[in-house]
C-alpha cells in the first residue's frame, strides 16, 4: 500500500501538527497507509505537547515534487561486467534496448555498453582476442565442458584452417593461444603438446584418448561445441566479458531521488536516450527515458490546517492532493482530480477531526485526545480567541474528559513554556507563525507570536522595526507585520514596515498608528487580523 503524507502548512504551529497526527492515526484505524510530516522545525509549545503526551515528532518533509523514483522506470535493467558481450546482446535485443548499464558483483554502477560497440568489436581490431570465462564460452557456443583448468580465458584466438601439415610448421601456438579446429587430431595434439590454454573441438567431434590424456597432463581447456568452425569462430568474440568495452567517462547517471524537472532539463540537453539510475551508493536500479514520464505515480498528500499553495510543501502542484481539512478562508489551491475537502467556521482542524473520529466510529485514545486537545487550546488561546465556537467548546470539554486533564490549568502551562523568547533571535521570533498571503496582487506577510515577554521584544521595538523594514525590502512584501500577543490581556502589540502606515491606519481605525500599539482585543490573524487587512487593501 502506497504512503500517503499528511501534514500542516509550512510554519507549523500545535494545530497543524498535532492535527497531522491525529488525522494520520484515524487514517491508520481505518486501513490506510498515512505518515504524518512538518514542514518546519517544530516549536517550543508544540514541542511541550508532544513531549508531555509521549508522542514522536514527525519527520521533516523537505518536498513532495515528482522524482525519478515515481516513474515507472525500466527497473533491474543491468548486465554484470563479468558476463559475456553475446549475453548483453541478447539482453538489449529482448527488452528493445540500445544501451545497457554494466555493473560489479555488488550492483555498483561501472559504465555503459551498447549495440554499436558490440558491433565495432565485432568487425574491429578486438575480434582475434579472447578475455572471458570459461562458463561464458560454454553458454555463448553452445558448448559442453571436457576439461577445465581455468575459470577465465586469455588469448589469440587461431581458426586451424590450413592443411595440418602447413600449420604445425608455420603457426606457433602457446599458453596464450585459444585455438579452434575440427577433428584434425595432429593439429589438436601439436597444441595440446604446446600447451594452449583453450581448444574448442567444433562439430561435437571426439578426441582421441591419448590426447585427452595428454590435455590433462599439461592442463590444457577444452570445449566440444557443435556448431562448425566457422559458425564457432563468428560467435567467439561475443564470449568476451562485457567489461572489455564498457564506456566508463562521462555517462550521465540520476539518482532515483532526483526531481524530474532536473532530469527533463539534462536529458533535453543531452540528447540521450537511456540514463541509468542509481541509488546515494552508485548501484544501479535499473534505466530512465524521457518516454516513461508517461508513466508516473505522484506522492499521496492530506493537507491540514491550511489550503493555500503558498503555505504548502514544494511541490504541491506536483503532488495528488486526496484530501483536505482545514478551518481557514479558502485559498488558490487547485485539484486535477475531486477530492474530499472539509472546511468548517471553527476554531481548530482538531474539532473537525473530532468530528471525523465519531463519523467513522473510531475510539479516540488518551495520547492523541490529549494533543488534539493542545491544538484547539492553542489557537483558541484557551478559547478566548474570537474565532471560538460553541462547537470548540464541546469538543474541548470531551477530549479533556478523555484525556483526563483539567484543560485551562494545562493551558497555561502549555502557553507559558511555548511563550518563552529564551535563546531566540529577533529572526526566529519573526518567523515563529510567519504566513504569506497574496491580496489583489500584492504579497502579505503577517507573523504572530504569543509571549508572556511583551517588555523584552517592545524594549528593542527600533531592532524589531529595523529587521522588518529589511525583510520587506528583500523580498518583494508590500506589507510585513508582527503581531505580539498578549494572551493574558486579550491583545496584540504591531510592529510592521514602515511605509505600510497608511493601510494599518485604515485597517485597525487608528490614526497615525504608531510602532509597537497596542491593539485592544485583537487576538485572531484569521478573523480579525488578514480581514481587515485586506479589506483595506481591496479599497484603494
Amino acid at each position: 500500500m502506497s504512503e500517503i503524507y499528511v501534514f500542516g502548512h509550512k510554519s507549523p504551529d500545535t494545530d497543524s501538527i498535532t492535527s497531522a497526527i491525529a488525522l494520520a492515526y484515524l487514517k491508520k484505524q481505518l486501513g490506510f497507509n498515512v505518515l504524518p510530516k512538518t514542514l518546519g522545525d517544530i516549536n517550543r509549545e508544540t514541542k511541550f505537547v508532544l513531549d508531555y503526551f509521549k508522542i514522536e515528532e514527525p519527520k521533516y518533509l523537505n518536498d513532495v515534487k515528482l522524482q525519478i523514483r515515481d516513474l515507472d522506470y525500466f527497473k533491474n535493467y543491468y548486465i554484470h561486467e563479468k558476463e559475456s558481450l553475446y549475453k548483453a546482446y541478447q539482453k538489449m535485443m529482448d527488452n528493445v534496448m540500445s544501451t545497457i548499464p554494466v555493473v560489479d558483483e555488488h550492483q555498483k554502477l561501472q559504465g555503459i555498453i551498447s549495440m554499436k560497440d558490440i558491433t565495432k568489436n565485432f568487425i574491429g581490431e578486438n575480434f582475434d582476442y579472447l578475455n572471458t570465462s570459461y562458463q561464458n564460452i560454454i553458454d555463448t557456443i553452445d558448448g559442453k565442458e571436457v576439461l577445465k583448468f581455468d575459470d577465465e580465458i586469455k588469448g589469440n584466438i587461431l581458426l586451424a584452417s590450413y592443411k595440418s601439415t602447413t600449420f604445425i610448421e608455420s603457426i606457433d601456438v602457446n599458453r596464450d593461444t585459444v585455438l579452434i579446429v575440427g577433428d584434425r587430431h595432429a593439429v589438436i595434439e601439436y597444441a595440446i603438446l604446446n600447451k594452449a590454454r583453450l581448444i574448442i573441438v567444433t562439430g561435437n567431434r571426439p578426441i582421441k584418448d591419448k590426447h585427452l590424456e595428454l590435455a590433462k597432463k599439461n592442463k590444457v581447456n577444452i570445449i566440444y561445441t557443435p556448431h562448425f568452425s566457422f559458425k564457432a569462430a563468428r560467435y567467439i568474440s561475443f564470449c568476451n566479458y562485457v567489461s572489455n568495452l564498457t564506456l566508463t567517462e562521462n555517462i550521465i547517471t540520476f539518482n532515483q531521488n532526483e526531481d524530474v524537472d532536473d532530469f527533463v532539463d539534462i536529458a533535453n540537453k543531452s540528447k540521450y536516450n537511456i540514463y541509468p539510475v542509481v541509488d546515494k551508493h552508485n548501484k544501479c536500479l535499473g534505466i530512465v527515458r524521457l518516454s516513461d514520464l508517461a508513466s508516473k505515480h505522484p506522492k499521496k498528500v492530506i493537507l491540514v490546517d491550511h489550503n493555500a499553495s503558498e503555505q504548502s510543501v514544494d511541490g504541491i502542484e506536483q503532488a495528488q492532493i486526496m484530501e483536505i481539512i482545514d478551518h481557514h478562508n479558502l485559498g488558490v489551491l487547485a485539484t486535477s482530480l475531486p477530492i474530499n475537502f472539509r472546511n468548517m467556521p471553527v476554531g481548530s482542524t482538531n474539532t473537525i477531526i473530532y468530528s471525523l473520529f465519531k463519523e467513522n466510529n473510531v475510539e479516540i485514545p488518551s495520547d492523541i485526545a490529549g494533543v488534539m486537545l493542545s491544538g484547539i487550546l492553542s489557537d483558541t488561546l484557551i478559547l478566548s480567541s474570537p474565532t471560538t465556537t460553541e462547537q470548540d467548546r464541546n469538543v474541548v470539554a470531551k477530549l479533556a474528559s478523555i484525556a483526563n486533564i483539567e484543560y485551562q490549568k494545562y493551558g497555561l502551562e502549555m502557553f507559558k513554556y511555548g511563550t518563552s523568547l529564551e535563546g531566540k533571535t529577533k529572526e526566529e521570533v519573526l518567523y515563529t507563525d510567519f504566513k504569506n498571503y497574496t491580496f489583489d496582487g500584492k504579497k502579505i506577510g503577517i507573523g504572530q507570536i504569543f509571549t508572556l515577554n511583551i517588555e523584552e521584544i517592545l524594549n528593542d521595538l527600533d531592532s524589531y522595526v529595523k529587521l522588518i523594514n529589511s525583510v520587506k525590502e528583500n523580498n518583494g512584501y508590500y506589507i510585513v507585520t508582527l503581531f505580539v500577543t498578549d494572551i493574558i490581556n486579550n491583545g496584540s502589540y504591531i510592529i510592521f514596515n514602515d511605509s505600510a502606515i497608511d493601510i494599518l491606519d485604515n485597517s485597525f481605525k487608528i490614526p497615525n498608528i504608531k510602532q509597537g500599539q497596542y491593539l485592544d482585543n485583537i487576538v485572531s490573524r484569521k478573523k480579525q487580523i488578514v480581514p481587515n487587512i485586506m479589506e483595506t487593501i481591496e479599497k484603494k
